[in-house]
């Protein structure tokens, strides 16, 4: 057998045990080992990842969740820190009635990655003096992640994360959204109001401030939305959420 079908055959054994592989690969692999192995540490990548959760589900719940894991879901990135990614949809799946698991795990994921996300110097206020609003184009910083927040995980993160008890998960009476970012060398998480939320996917999907304009005009009405407009501007500026702006007059900020 040739060195890439042994590579070939070894790894799709890993995945998913086959008897006609183990019979290819033959009775001196010590097949047995490697599977061990390979559960072994894709099991503590993910309590790696998510400490709090696992604390929160208990260490029997969790592991049941990460073998069932690591049964649909090989690794697909070169490093293990990637493999956590679609952890919350596993949960999702195995408890469709507890939204407040699968957005702990999304929270607790997406502050890793901020973490590690690549740097941006944010934009200052002397920055803009000479400004083309009409058509500067807002560039939000690489480590923002946006979630849709249905219940109080972030009040369950917060809880764990201080080491006090922890809330019952429940759904929220208005749902808003979930901001996570990195500022300097701190992720950070705030719960936004479902307006300020819809206001950065906006951005995040056409980043012209007159666009921005437009929106929120269409949702609070001119005078309000303007208003609107500048306030949101002047939040995301202060907590670093803004890393450019751009103009075709002017270049980047």
């Amino acid at each position: 057998m040739k060195l890439a079908e042994l590579q070939r055959d070894f790894g799709a054994w890993l995945v998913a045990p086959d008897a006609a592989l183990a019979q290819r690969l033959g009775p001196d692999a010590r097949l047995a080992v490697y599977q061990n192995n390979y559960r072994s540490q894709l099991t503590a990548c993910l309590e790696h990842s998510f400490p709090l959760l696992r604390g929160w589900m208990g260490s029997d719940a969790f592991l049941g969740m990460a073998v069932r894991h690591i049964d649909a879901c090989p690794p697909h990135g070169w490093t293990l820190d990637a493999y956590a990614d679609g952890f919350h949809q596993t949960l999702e799946a195995a408890y469709p009635n507890h939204p407040d698991l699968r957005e702990l795990a999304w929270i607790e994921h997406a502050l890793n990655t901020a973490f590690v996300a690549a740097d941006a110097t944010p934009v200052s206020v002397d920055q803009l003096t000479t400004l083309d609003w009409d058509h500067a184009v807002l560039r939000l910083t690489p480590s923002l992640q946006l979630r849709a927040a249905t219940t109080n995980a972030e009040a369950i993160w917060s809880a764990l994360w201080e080491q006090r008890p922890a809330p019952e998960g429940e759904m929220l009476a208005t749902p808003g959204g979930y901001i996570v970012w990195r500022r300097g060398s701190n992720s950070m998480l705030r719960m936004a109001e479902a307006l300020e939320y819809a206001a950065l996917l906006q951005v995040s999907r056409d980043g012209r401030f007159s666009a921005l304009c437009d929106w929120l005009v269409e949702q609070c009405g001119e005078q309000d939305g303007i208003a609107q407009a500048g306030a949101l501007f002047a939040h995301w500026l202060g907590a670093e959420l803004i890393t450019g702006i751009d103009t075709p007059t002017q270049g980047t900020l």
